[in-house]
């Protein structure tokens, strides 16, 4: 292993990054295995259709969003999670304030700041 996080990540130590369009990302742990990230939206954000060479998996913590995975299209809500698979084009509208908890293998460097 090249890059791994500190043992411990504490929210209010962790600072928010730019994510795009609005939403914003805590990195929450990391190696060059897995890496977990949180992405709070505002209602009304959208999560730009994107690929990756990633496998995904999200589990929403808060709110609502449409996903799009391929060519299938859901709302997904609290308690729900969805996987996206590595290289299928993906991405989301936040209907409600939400967060998002995504899960990546391996992890995204380019996350890293």
């Amino acid at each position: 292993m090249t890059k791994q996080s500190k043992n411990f990540i504490f929210a209010e130590e962790t600072a928010w990054h730019d994510a795009g369009a609005g939403a914003v990302r805590q990195i929450l742990g990391y190696n060059d295995q897995i890496m977990m990230v949180k992405v709070k939206f505002r209602k009304g954000d959208v999560g730009a259709p994107h690929t990756h060479p990633h496998a995904q998996v999200t589990y929403v913590a808060e709110g609502a969003f449409e996903f799009t995975v391929g060519d299938e299209t859901r709302v997904v809500r609290v308690g729900d999670a969805l996987y996206q698979q590595p290289d299928v084009v993906h991405g989301c509208v936040c209907l409600e304030d939400g967060i998002l908890i995504d899960c990546f293998s391996p992890m995204r460097e380019t996350f890293l700041v």
